[in-house]
């Protein structure tokens, strides 16, 4: 019997699954994907925003403040990728100008650190590719980049740490309510036994809902955005998050830095029928490069190494929902929760536990917890010293498996076996950015395959990319007759 079971395993799932463990209790975390982040926490801006655009008053406002000064305070507690660019949202005439003393004013009432309005030619001075047709923007120094991956894994593996348990491929598909307890049957048959349940099922957390009350406070519909990726040799092309004025559709096409030194232009917002068809389409791209010119002259369009799609769990809820179900004790739904997801996620975690829960009236927190994950060697960042020393106490980490990124074998296995290993090409590439690079792959895949069935006995037609059933080979195409 678990005292916790929390459904889905993104960035609010993990982050909860870490605040929780801060507990004496037995908790559980399941999703219905081969790998931790890998809906929406895996495709998106990685912008943790700093709370100028939402309505005053909303849990979004006050969760994005707190969520992006609890990014600071955890940087070093949970070692998170951290860049600090500040950002711009610019205007090109009066009437944007006015549209600026407007967010101006919601920063006022959302208590937003650190903001101004600056002339454009200012702006300018740092970010020299800004667009000349830009008189003023709004600066927002404490907007910050982030990994989002690794943020969610850094989450997931102090839970872990912490006697969380985590299954993967497990669809939850029958929930039945009991008189203390909960019945939770996944699509392979098995059942778990809780006596709370957690909804952060992301796009589907209104279904799940559905399937213990009947019916959901909320509707998620798809929101795709798609994105264009240009190789770190860019960087510095753009030193801040550039945004236009949100509107309707959200934040706009962005031109955004990224932490380990790629820029990405996007995305586009088209809402979709299917919220799991996550795919890049040619009017949508386009849509990115026509609008993305309006924020910036001198675009290194030819440096694009990758375009990809994601999507948003858009709500017809016009806030977070934050709330333990009105027809169902005990079962608590954190739903609609996009953009600032990301960026509010450590608060949304705080306040779901402390707040909707009020965990500490019911359990008592651990005297042993243990707030850091173990540390990971990133070979590329040493000295030369450094790394002789690491060559001489285990030779794996003098053999490079991907040039573009600089990983080594070693770095490769650590990730293979570490608290949240993985075992397909995907999930290495998210945990150490093997492929990731300017050759996406193209030279570092192949070894990694080779080591996968080198060193844990898999067959090539087993070897998948990412979710089951992608089988990186379909068939042997030269066997002994």
């Amino acid at each position: 019997m678990y005292d916790f079971l929390i459904i889905g395993a993104g960035i609010i799932g993990s982050s909860v699954a870490r605040e929780l463990s801060k507990y004496q209790a037995r908790i559980i975390v399941i999703d219905k994907e081969n790998d931790v982040a890998n809906v929406q926490t895996s495709a998106n801006s990685a912008i943790v925003h700093s709370g100028y655009s939402d309505n005053p008053g909303t849990l979004k406002a006050k969760l994005s403040v707190k969520g992006n000064k609890m990014y600071e305070e955890l940087e070093e507690e949970l070692r998170l990728p951290l860049l600090k660019t500040g950002a711009y949202v610019v205007a090109h005439n009066k009437t944007e100008e006015n549209q600026l003393l407007e967010l101006y004013d919601n920063c006022k009432r959302n208590q937003v650190p650190k903001f101004e309005i600056i002339d454009g030619d200012e702006a300018r001075k740092n970010d020299p590719n800004l667009s000349d047709s830009i008189s003023k923007v709004l600066s927002l120094p404490t907007t910050k980049v982030t990994y989002p991956w690794e943020v969610a894994f850094a989450a997931m593996e102090v839970a872990i740490q912490n006697g969380v348990d985590l299954v993967l491929n497990s669809k939850v598909i029958h929930i039945e309510k009991k008189e203390d307890f909960f019945v939770v049957k996944t699509q392979k048959g098995i059942e778990y036994h809780t006596k709370n349940i957690i909804n952060a099922a992301g796009v589907e957390s209104d279904d799940i809902t559905k399937l213990i009350d009947g019916n959901s406070p909320f509707t998620i519909k798809g929101r795709k955005g798609e994105y264009f990726v240009l190789d770190k040799r860019t960087k510095g092309f753009m030193n801040h998050v550039i945004y236009p004025l949100p509107s309707e559709q959200g934040k706009g096409v962005l031109i955004t830095p990224q932490y380990h030194g790629e820029t990405l232009l996007g995305p586009n917002s088209e809402y979709v029928d299917n919220k799991h068809h996550a795919v890049t389409s040619f009017n949508g791209l386009q849509y990115v490069k026509k609008h993305v010119v309006d924020l910036a002259k001198n675009i290194p369009f030819n440096q694009i190494i990758r375009s990809f799609a994601g999507i948003r769990s858009t709500s017809d809820y016009e806030d977070f929902y934050i709330q333990e179900s009105k027809k169902t004790s005990r079962f608590f739904i954190v739903g609609g929760i996009e953009s600032p997801g990301l960026t509010a996620c450590f608060a949304i975690a705080e306040y779901l536990v402390n707040d909707v829960i009020n965990m500490g009236s019911l359990y008592e927190k651990k005297d042993n917890f243990i707030k850091s994950r173990v540390e990971k060697i990133k070979f590329n960042e040493l000295s030369i010293e450094e790394k002789k020393d690491l060559i001489k106490k285990d030779s794996r980490y003098g053999k490079i498996i991907c040039k573009c990124e600089k990983i080594t074998e070693k770095e490769i296995m650590d990730a293979i076996n570490g608290p949240l290993g993985s075992k397909t090409i995907k999930g290495i590439k998210k945990r150490t950015r093997a492929g990731a690079g300017l050759c996406q792959g193209g030279y570092c895949e192949e070894k990694i395959v080779k080591i996968l069935i080198n060193n844990f006995g898999l067959k090539p037609l087993d070897i998948l990319y990412d979710k089951e059933e992608s089988n990186l080979f379909v068939s042997e195409t030269k066997v002994e007759v």
